[in-house]
C-alpha cells in the first residue's frame, strides 16, 4: 500500500504548490477540498491544512471535524490552517493591525522541535495573512517568531500537530522545503519511495488488472500527455490499444506526418486519418472564440466516433487527464466560471458509452515529463511546447479559412525553427505566431502593400498558471521578422507581444 499525505484545501492559491513541494521529496500527496474529505485510512501518514483567502472570524469560515485524524496522525496547519487549529481549541485569532504580507525573518526559533531542525536563526520567510493568532492555548507551544508576529510557529503538546503563520511552500521562504522535509519525512515517517520508475511499474500493473483483455481506443494529439498516457496504456495491453491521430488542418506545418511516424517509431499501434475538409467546413462563418472552440470540439468528436465504431468490442476510453484537471473538477468552490472552453474534449465518453481511463489522473505536467522520459519517450515529443487542442484555429483570429491556416503555418514554422536554431526553444514554455485581422500598409521594392499583420508570442512559464513574456534577443527577433516577411506572401508586419499572463492570456482567443 502506497503510504501518502492528505492535503485539505481551504481554497488558497498556494495549494498545489504544496503538493508540488510535497512530491519533490518523493512522497506522494493528494489534494482534497474542504468539504470532500478522504477516507484517512492506513496509509495516510499526515495531514496538512492549507490556506485560505477567507478569515477564519467569518461566519461562513471553511472549518472541518478534524477528530478522525487530529492526535492519530501529524497534522501541519498552514497560515488559515494554522490560524483554524488554534481557534478551535480555544486561541484568539485577531486582524491584523498591518496586514502582514511579504518577506519577514524568523527572529526566534526554537531548534529542539523537530519542524524547524536545520533551519538558520533570521532565516527569511514569506507572509501573507490579513489575520494574526494573539493569543494560544496553554498546550501550545510558541517555537517561532518574527519581529511582528509573535506566534510564527506552534506545537501542540502531546501530539504531533505543528501550525505555522508563513508559506513553506513559496520560493521566498529560503528553506522551506527543509521544513516541509523535516515534516513529511522526520515527523511523518514518509519513506521518499515514490519515483517515476515505481510510477511506470506500478501503474502498469494496475492497468493489467484493471483493462484485462479488452481493447481501448485513445485519441492522441503529438502532446506530452496524450503521448505518456498512450505508452503506459500500450505496456500493459500491447495492441489492444487502438489509438486515432486526426488531422484537424489546423496543426503546424508537416506536423502530421512527422508525429504520426514518431508514434509508429514507437510501436503504437495508430491509424492517422485526414479530417481537415470536415473541420474547415465547420468552422465557415465563424468568428467568435467560443464558437470556433465548440465547432472544432464536436467535429472532432464526430470524426472520432466515427473511426472508433470501425474497431469491434471496444470497451474503454484512454485519456490524458492530469492531476490539475481532476482537481478544478472537485475544486473548493466547484469548477471555475468559464473564462474559455477548455482544449480537452467533452462528451465522448457519454457518446460512445465507454469506460475511461485516465493513468496520468495524479500527475503534474513536470511529473508527467518525467514519466515520460522513463518510458525513453523521444524529446520531440516530450520536449514539445504546450500547444492547444483547437491549434491554430484559436491562432487566426476571426474566421477561419485554409488559405489562412497556410500562411500561419509557414509563419509558425520560421519562428519555431529559428528558436530551435539559435537554441532558444528550450529556454522558452511556450511560442506560437498570432494571425491578426487587420491588414495595414507596406512598401515592397517600389510598390505599396497592404497585406497581413502577425504578433509572435513567447513565455516563460511553469505550469501555465502564469506567465512572463519572453525577453528574446532582438537580433533574432529582427532575423525571424524578416525572414517571414521575405517568405512568406501576404504578410508585410511582425509585431512582438509582451504582455504577461495576468492580465493577458497566453493564447489571443
Amino acid at each position: 500500500m502506497a503510504e501518502k499525505i492528505i492535503i485539505i484545501d481551504f481554497g488558497s492559491q498556494y495549494t498545489q504548490l504544496i503538493a508540488r513541494r510535497v512530491r519533490e521529496l518523493n512522497v506522494y500527496c493528494e489534494i482534497h477540498p474542504f468539504n470532500h474529505l478522504p477516507a484517512f485510512t492506513e496509509d495516510v501518514k499526515g495531514v496538512i491544512l492549507s490556506g485560505s483567502p477567507c478569515s477564519v472570524r467569518d461566519k461562513d469560515a471553511p472549518n472541518i471535524d478534524m477528530s478522525s485524524f487530529k492526535g492519530r496522525l501529524p497534522v501541519l496547519g498552514i497560515c488559515y490552517g494554522a490560524q483554524l487549529l488554534a481557534q478551535n481549541e480555544g486561541g484568539s485569532v485577531l486582524p491584523s493591525e498591518i496586514r502582514e504580507y511579504g518577506r519577514a525573518r524568523l527572529n526566534k526559533l526554537d531548534l529542539h522541535f523537530d519542524l524547524l531542525k536545520e533551519m538558520n536563526l533570521q532565516t527569511q520567510v514569506w507572509m501573507s495573512h490579513g489575520d494574526t493568532i494573539s493569543a494560544v492555548p496553554e498546550h501550545f507551544k510558541v517555537i517561532a517568531s518574527t519581529e511582528s508576529v509573535n506566534v510564527a510557529a506552534y506545537k501542540i503538546e502531546g501530539e504531533n500537530t505543528y501550525g505555522i503563520q508563513f508559506h513553506p511552500e513559496v520560493t521566498h521562504t529560503l528553506e522551506g522545503k527543509t521544513l516541509l522535509r523535516n515534516f513529511v519525512v522526520h515527523i511523518c515517517g514518509c519513506r521518499q519511495e515514490w519515483t517515476p520508475d515505481i510510477f511506470v511499474e506500478t501503474t502498469v500493473e494496475n492497468l493489467k488488472k484493471q483493462l484485462g483483455n479488452d481493447k481501448v481506443v485513445m485519441g492522441l494529439s503529438g502532446g506530452v500527455d496524450s503521448s505518456v498516457a498512450a505508452m503506459l496504456i500500450h505496456k500493459a495491453i500491447g495492441s489492444n490499444l487502438y489509438c486515432i491521430f486526426v488531422d484537424n488542418g489546423l496543426l503546424r506545418k508537416n506536423e502530421f506526418d512527422e508525429v504520426l511516424h514518431s508514434y509508429r517509431d514507437l510501436g503504437l499501434n495508430v491509424k492517422g486519418v485526414d479530417a481537415k475538409e470536415k473541420f474547415y467546413l465547420a468552422l465557415m462563418g465563424k468568428s467568435d472564440p467560443e464558437d470556433k472552440r465548440k465547432a472544432i470540439g464536436k467535429t472532432f468528436i464526430e470524426v472520432f466516433d466515427e473511426e472508433a465504431h470501425q474497431i469491434s468490442d471496444v470497451s474503454w476510453l484512454g485519456q490524458g487527464t492530469i492531476y490539475p484537471d481532476v482537481i478544478e473538477s472537485v475544486s473548493v468552490k466547484g469548477p471555475s466560471a468559464t473564462i474559455k472552453s477548455h482544449h480537452n474534449v467533452g462528451g465522448l465518453p457519454e457518446k460512445m458509452k465507454l469506460k475511461v481511463v485516465e493513468p496520468l489522473n495524479t500527475l503534474f505536467k513536470d511529473e508527467v515529463r518525467n514519466v515520460g522520459k522513463t518510458l525513453e519517450l523521444p524529446n520531440t515529443i516530450l520536449g514539445r511546447h504546450p500547444f492547444p487542442g483547437p491549434g491554430l484555429g484559436i491562432r487566426i483570429l476571426g474566421e477561419v479559412t485554409a488559405a489562412k491556416v497556410k500562411t500561419l503555418q509557414e509563419v509558425d514554422y520560421v519562428f519555431i525553427n529559428g528558436l530551435k536554431k539559435h537554441n532558444l526553444y528550450d529556454e522558452v514554455w511556450q511560442a506560437a505566431a498570432i494571425l491578426l485581422p487587420v491588414q495595414s500598409v507596406g512598401v515592397m521594392g517600389d510598390e505599396r502593400t497592404y497585406e497581413m499583420v502577425v504578433a509572435l508570442r513567447a513565455v516563460t512559464s511553469l505550469d501555465g498558471m502564469t506567465a512572463d513574456w519572453c525577453q528574446l534577443p532582438y537580433d533574432f527577433l529582427g532575423e525571424v521578422s524578416n525572414e517571414i516577411i521575405n517568405k512568406v506572401k501576404s504578410v508585410n508586419r511582425v509585431v512582438y507581444d509582451i504582455s504577461s499572463k495576468p492580465p493577458a492570456t497566453i493564447e489571443w482567443e
